[in-house]
């Protein structure tokens, strides 16, 4: 008896052992592949057809050479015409066309990129709609330093960033800094930000969130704040409060050069003599757009004699301006403009030798040299902000000390 116990327990427990071991590998589970998504479909669905628009492309062409035939096309563009404009697609613009994947190769999705931040969509699979969509944007904040040695173009450009960041460094500083006169090793800080779409693609500059400009040995700090989050209006302030707004533009054009100062003996060739000159002259290619240096209204628009085309704003009771030689005018007598407003293209009317733009300035019925008049500041931030102003800037106001200069 003891014996076939012995023999049963000897079974068991062998079959047992043979059962949980094998010399035969673990099978991994295979993963499924992951599916594109795109647009807001499955790329994996379709044949994906990319091309950029050309010369010659028409909506209706595109679509029928992709097996949609123009009956099918008329229906889609009278469906989507208050929407989206077929007609104006713009050469050079990429598109995708979403076919089926059996052998009709049939178009199903028309996608237009009009720009890399957004894309339209006309969908005709079963019934025709469309839609505008915008694509996610990322936003990087990034820093930047640079020492002057020509120009802060030049400066950037070595730099390999965004030339839209001297647009906006100008623009911030036009009122405290003469980017005409800039001087060797002086020096600037920023703060900015830089958006992308699907991560990687660059979408352009964002918002310059603190900047530092030294010139002629002189600080100048810049903070963007907000002072009515209502209406999300935000100016640019210094370290003490103050803005860095002047009442008045240093200068009616963007990008220039000064080719001749307000001068009371100038020898001027054309008169062949002596004559005050008690404008200055900013030379630039004609149709340059030209600026109001303040906000204003337009007491004359006209064109006569040597002053060929030209636009006069009166600002307040003390100052006013004038800008000689348009080709041609932007606003008429009674206009109200702000400052930045685009009043004139430069041009050669009037009694000039080359393309410029005389910028005449009075201050009580009298001309004056603009660029050696102390103008009043704009208005400082509200005693009521000031506090949570100097709050708010002290971490980019340490962030821009700490930062390098190489």
């Amino acid at each position: 008896m003891k014996k076939i116990i012995f023999l049963l327990f000897l079974i068991i427990f062998f079959s047992c052992k043979k059962e949980t071991s094998t010399d035969e590998p673990l099978q991994e589970k295979e993963e499924a592949p992951e599916l594109i998504q795109k647009f807001g479909y499955t790329l994996d669905d379709y044949k994906v057809i990319e091309d950029t628009i050309r010369n010659g492309d028409s909506f209706g062409e595109i679509l029928n050479k992709h097996h949609v035939d123009y009956a099918e096309v008329y229906n889609i563009v009278e469906t989507v015409k208050d929407t989206f404009d077929v007609a104006k697609l713009i050469v050079g613009k990429p598109y995708v066309i979403l076919a089926k994947k059996d052998t009709t190769e049939k178009a199903q999705v028309f996608v237009y990129q009009p720009r890399i931040t957004e894309y339209v969509v006309v969908d005709f699979k079963d019934t025709i709609s469309y839609r505008f969509e915008k694509k996610k944007i990322k936003t990087v904040v990034k820093t930047a330093t640079g020492n002057i040695t020509s120009s802060l173009s030049e400066a950037l450009d070595e730099k390999g960033l965004d030339y839209a960041l001297v647009n906006e460094m100008s623009d911030i500083y036009a009122w405290t800094v003469d980017f005409f006169h800039l001087q060797k090793n002086d020096k600037f800080k920023v703060i900015y930000e830089e958006k992308f779409v699907d991560d990687t693609i660059y979408a352009g500059l964002g918002e310059i969130k603190a900047a530092y400009f030294e010139h002629k040995n002189q600080p100048f700090y810049a903070f963007n704040f907000i002072t009515d989050s209502t209406k999300n209006i935000s100016d640019y302030y210094d370290e003490t409060a103050n803005s860095l707004r002047r009442q008045f533009l240093k200068a009616p054009l963007k990008y220039s050069r000064i080719s001749s100062r307000y001068n009371l003996r100038r020898f001027i060739k054309y008169y062949g003599r002596i004559k005050p000159h008690r404008g200055t002259d900013f030379a630039a290619k004609i149709g340059t757009p030209i600026m109001s240096t303040a906000n204003g209204t337009v007491i004359e628009s006209a064109r006569r004699g040597g002053n060929g085309n030209y636009v006069k704003i009166r600002h307040n009771s003390v100052y006013s301006t004038q800008y000689l030689h348009m080709s041609k005018r932007a606003v008429k007598k009674g206009d109200f403009v702000k400052q930045g407003d685009v009043i004139g293209y430069v041009g050669m009317t009037g009694n000039t030798s080359g393309p410029h733009v005389c910028y005449r300035f009075w201050k009580n019925g009298v001309q004056v040299d603009p660029l050696k008049e102390k103008l009043p500041s704009a208005e400082p931030i509200a005693d009521s902000l000031k506090t949570s102003y100097l709050s708010f800037i002290k971490p980019y106001q340490q962030k821009l000390d700490s930062l390098i200069i190489e």
